[in-house]
């Protein structure tokens, strides 16, 4: 005789429903948006594979290309909270769908730089049409994804960085070297060309693929969208509007925190290549393959730390352990310079650590801001966090072109990494209840 199965319970019937509505979000909402924040990513730090040509091309000093790197981030900063405060009210579709065709758009137009004055207008103007796109991707999420969910969907959309490193840096050593003098171009004005142009694609996808809430998805059943809307039902208390998330100390020091973060990535995105060269590789090819090396490991700690950090429900520390570790072994990094197998390797650690702790820490501000204000609130945190993006080349551009050396500014990153992260530790967020929360 077989033995007959009993029914499954109400509970164990809710749990397989439940699982079987976020694979579906899974799959319609990740995978887009990881592929569009991939050539974010790609399009504002390309231009450290396009030195290694562009510089001697236009005769750009260090000095002016680590400006024109961060420039981008002083056009981001000035229009990101007006874009994510008019997201409620615009929608994400729209929203999306404009900041992707805008700077596929002027990405692509890099190509036509000559001079000094086109170079910091066009990377200017990228940073102002891609303004908006992180933590309008980062608020958005909010609307299908509970906060026990939230650091391993972070993780999966924010390893847009890592897959950019990993796939973008062959595929532009690859564009400038394959493509050099075709029709009359440089390689790097083909990487740009190449590179930019498929936003504009993903801009009109944006349209169809995206619905600006869940009630308006029209690919969820009626039970589904309850289902969800009881998921994400907000509690009672937190803030309600722009001003109240703007006269919040807590917010500021986690911008802070984030600031030093952005510092450390994006002193590895902007000059790995020119590390890379400094420590004897000197073909364009090579370096875009040892380039990947970090952001392999960089992809899987995100992904390792992002799902401890939701098992354990704790943020600070899984965010702050990792930031310190990546500080240490930038530190050890800036004093191996020719080294390569010695400063290969702590580039790598230091760079998986710091994007770990970077996907965790969007995990904390999305516990801690509810409601539409969210929006305003992530943008600010995002903006002010961005003003690293602008310093951190800029500083060590200016250190190189004075010194000959990257060492003094690599360690003011050092600095600033260890102060984010005692930021992060002292700063004990409580939750929208006024309970203290695990993070």
């Amino acid at each position: 005789m077989s033995a007959t199965l009993p029914p499954p319970t109400p509970t164990e019937a809710a749990s397989a429903a439940q699982q079987a509505l976020y694979r579906k979000l899974n799959w319609r909402l990740l995978p887009f948006l990881l592929l569009c924040y991939t050539f974010a990513y790609l399009d504002r730090v390309n231009i450290g594979f396009a030195k290694l040509q562009m510089q001697s091309d236009l005769g750009f000093s260090d000095a002016v290309y680590g400006l024109g790197a961060g420039i981008f981030f002083f056009g981001y900063v000035l229009f990101e909270i007006p874009s994510n405060l008019m997201l409620p009210r615009i929608g994400a579709r729209k929203t999306i769908s404009r900041i992707l065709v805008l700077w596929g758009l002027t990405s692509a137009g890099m190509m036509f730089v000559r001079d000094e004055t086109t170079f910091y207008v066009l990377r200017f103007l990228l940073g102002v049409f891609e303004a908006g796109f992180a933590p309008g991707m980062i608020f958005y999420l909010t609307y299908w994804y509970g906060q026990q969910r939230m650091a391993r969907v972070m993780a999966v959309v924010m390893l847009a960085g890592p897959i950019g490193g990993i796939f973008g840096s062959p595929l532009s050593t690859w564009l400038m070297t394959a493509l050099s003098g075709a029709h009359g171009l440089a390689g790097w004005q083909w990487m740009f060309l190449v590179e930019g142009l498929p936003c504009v694609l993903l801009g009109a996808l944006a349209l169809r693929v995206l619905a600006d809430r869940p009630a308006e998805a029209s690919w969820l059943s009626d039970a589904e969208k309850r289902m969800l809307a009881a998921e994400l039902r907000a509690p009672a208390g937190g803030h309600h509007s722009f001003g109240q998330v703007a006269r919040d100390p807590r917010v500021y020091l986690l911008a802070f925190a984030y600031f030093t973060m952005i510092c450390g990535i994006y002193a590895v995105s902007f000059w790995l290549p020119s590390i890379l060269k400094a420590d004897g590789v000197t073909d364009t090819m090579q370096i875009g393959l040892y380039s990947m090396i970090p952001y392999i490991a960089a992809a899987i700690a995100m992904l390792v730390i992002g799902r401890s950090s939701d098992r354990r429900g704790e943020r600070r520390w899984h965010s702050a352990v990792p930031a310190f570790t990546g500080a240490v072994a930038l530190a050890v990094a800036t004093q191996s310079s020719g080294n390569l197998p010695v400063s290969l390797a702590c580039m790598t650690i230091a760079t998986a650590m710091m994007w770990a702790a970077y996907t965790v820490f969007w995990a904390i501000p999305s516990q801690y801001l509810k409601g539409d204000a969210a929006a305003g609130g992530i943008a600010l945190i995002n903006t002010i966090g961005l003003v690293g993006g602008f310093l951190s080349p800029t500083i060590i551009g200016a250190v190189r072109t004075a010194t000959g050396s990257m060492q003094a500014g690599l360690l003011v990153m050092v600095v600033l990494l260890m102060a984010g992260a005692a930021v992060l530790v002292a700063n004990r967020m409580p939750s929208p209840q006024g309970a203290v929360s695990p993070a």
